[in-house]
């Protein structure tokens, strides 16, 4: 391959990777871009998993064998069978090297020589493979893990030619996961509450639009379980800010096991004493039996008061909900009259009748131009 080839497929690589969304997607983009740059029929992306001393295979690309998946859930190697990247690499910076690729055959170590590893050896003639390249993959300053590209049986031989560019391959794919795990730890901090660890309004709101967008689409069911913790002010002025913040955390301990009930719902904090849970396909049933638990729970817990407790779901009687923010008004009306009459358990919008007062109070005029939340801060539902 001349140097523009090289030169182009190093910049497809990089362009690749930074047009992922997540790091799934990046993991295939690097293999993917290496397998073409090196002319591969095969490759794949592991992480040295130091405290389980394993290589762990992310993901596998190109002509997969009878056992190989995409995205492996547990294909991993014990270390000690691949002493090259502990022993090898570590050697090579000793002595003031760098951590360079190099090229292993069906019958044994052609390029690079990092010592002859009977593992690779056999799993290259086990799925008919008659070459690999190996490039280990270094970040911040220690072995990440490493980037493997093979040909089958009968195609040329990887030289050192190609090794050394797989050493190439090996630092932009580094460069890479380095900026596509900046951007995942921004967009985490983004739509997570710092305090308990649970999403945040903005990742609720996300999820809210999309969900009722479902619904609107093929009526999948949509449900919103609103929570206001009782007794944070008194347990901060009696008990001080530290303890309250035991009281959030331990609240969002409760949630997060009472949301783990329904299949995929999202738990977060909306701020302040405010909680919520969001789930999108069980059964409306399913959403108040895991809201009665999260009462009983909360009344259980040390600190506070317990907690009030309002559900809207689109598969009750509460009109149609066209709009996040109508399901939202819905769970917030049943959360502030759960409240105004001190219930131990949920409040459901649509169950009380053809002219239940939850939705009522819900859908009556404001005049109010700001949010949604505390929108009936004061006023008991009759």
């Amino acid at each position: 391959m001349g140097e523009d080839r090289r030169l182009a497929a190093v910049v497809a690589l990089a362009q690749g990777m930074a047009a992922a969304h997540g790091l799934r997607e990046a993991w295939r983009a690097a293999a993917t871009g290496a397998c073409r740059a090196l002319g591969g029929s095969f490759a794949a992306l592991s992480v040295w998993e130091r405290e389980l001393g394993r290589l762990k295979v992310l993901v596998n690309v190109g002509e997969l064998a009878e056992s190989e998946e995409e995205f492996p859930e547990d294909e991993s190697y014990p270390v000690h069978q691949f002493a090259e990247i502990t022993e090898f690499l570590h050697e090579q910076w000793a002595g003031g090297g760098e951590p360079d690729a190099w090229v292993e055959t069906a019958q044994g170590t052609a390029a690079g020589q990092p010592g002859y590893c009977h593992q690779r050896v056999a799993a290259l003639r086990r799925r008919g493979r008659g070459c690999c390249v190996v490039a280990p993959i270094v970040l911040h300053g220690r072995a990440w893990g490493e980037l493997y590209v093979a040909r089958p049986v009968g195609e040329p031989v990887f030289g050192r030619a190609d090794a050394d560019f797989a050493t190439v391959l090996a630092s932009v794919v580094a460069a890479g996961i380095a900026q596509t795990e900046r951007l995942e730890e921004a967009r985490r901090l983004a739509f997570t509450d710092s305090l308990t660890g649970l999403a945040n309004r903005r990742a609720v709101d996300v999820r809210l639009e999309q969900a009722i967008e479902r619904h609107r689409r093929d009526g999948t069911v949509v449900s919103l379980v609103v929570c206001d913790l009782n007794g944070l002010k008194r347990v901060n002025d009696t008990h001080g800010h530290a303890a309250g913040d035991r009281l959030l955390e331990r609240f969002g301990s409760v949630l997060s096991l009472c949301g783990a009930m329904l299949p995929g719902a999202l738990a977060a904090r909306l701020g302040g004493d405010e909680f919520c849970l969001l789930a999108v396909g069980p059964p409306a049933d399913q959403v108040v039996k895991a809201a009665r638990e999260l009462c009983r729970r909360a009344a259980e817990l040390e600190l506070g008061d317990g907690v009030a407790c309002g559900v809207a779901c689109t598969e009750d009687p509460i009109g149609t909900v066209r709009s996040a923010r109508r399901l939202f008004r819905l769970a917030d009306a049943a959360q502030y009259r759960a409240k105004a009459e001190r219930a131990t358990r949920p409040v459901v919008a649509g169950r009380a009748g053809p002219d239940d007062p939850v939705v009522r109070l819900a859908d009556e005029p404001s005049g109010e131009t700001g949010g949604e939340r505390r929108r009936f801060r004061g006023r008991h539902a009759p």
